[in-house]
């Protein structure tokens, strides 16, 4: 039996991350860490029997991601500070992680993230992601980088439509996304790959697998 692999989610406490954790919990390949900014929520998970570390995308990570042998970026400032986080935040956690060996990245990325000028009131976070996307595909580690529609909190139905580009726009449920991310960890699924996922009715592993 190998043992299984940590795993680290930066914004683990994001209403995505929670539902990734929970997956990872499950997961027989995998264990999750909570990576988090503040001690209570650190208790938090650790009441719940799940490894947490201490760590903000504003400062250094390094004592962070030492221990993980792959890692998925949800965090997001939902819009306080997406320059701080969701752009610079993400190349420090890429940075962190190459330095520490990690195996894999998969970033939680945005539909719109190579064309941030399809929406006005997005514009400056679809850039920031996609300036992030962009660090990560150049940093020389292996990663897959998602790309979901509208995210809702509407049930997981497992099924999805996933294509490099879908030419459409739509949502998807927090539940898929992050049963996606989840399956992309795996070495050979999307390896150095990026697409877009909306709700479907392919299921996930099969569509990522495709």
């Amino acid at each position: 039996m190998s043992k299984k692999k940590n795993v680290l989610v930066a914004g683990a406490n994001g209403t995505t991350g929670r539902i990734i954790i929970d997956l990872l919990k499950m997961s027989e390949k995998y264990q999750p860490i909570a990576m988090v900014r503040k001690q209570e929520q650190k208790d938090h998970f650790e009441k719940e029997n799940v490894a947490a570390v201490l760590g903000d995308l504003e400062e250094d990570l390094s004592r962070a991601v030492k221990n993980a042998d792959k890692v998925i970026f949800a965090a997001g400032s939902k819009g306080k500070n997406v320059i701080g986080v969701d752009q610079e935040g993400a190349k420090k956690f890429t940075e962190a992680a190459k330095k520490a060996g990690v195996e894999k990245f998969v970033m939680l990325s945005s539909m719109g993230a190579d064309n941030p000028t399809i929406s006005e009131e997005l514009e400056d976070y679809l850039r920031a992601k996609g300036n992030a996307d962009d660090y990560l595909r150049n940093s020389g580690l292996d990663y897959t980088i998602v790309r979901p529609g509208a995210l809702t909190d509407e049930e997981g139905s497992g099924k999805i439509q996933l294509k490099e580009k879908l030419e459409k726009q739509g949502s998807i449920s927090r539940a898929n996304v992050a049963q996606t991310l989840v399956e992309v960890l795996e070495d050979d699924v999307k390896q150095n790959q990026f697409f877009e996922i909306l709700d479907g009715e392919t299921p996930i592993e099969k569509a990522v697998r495709s």
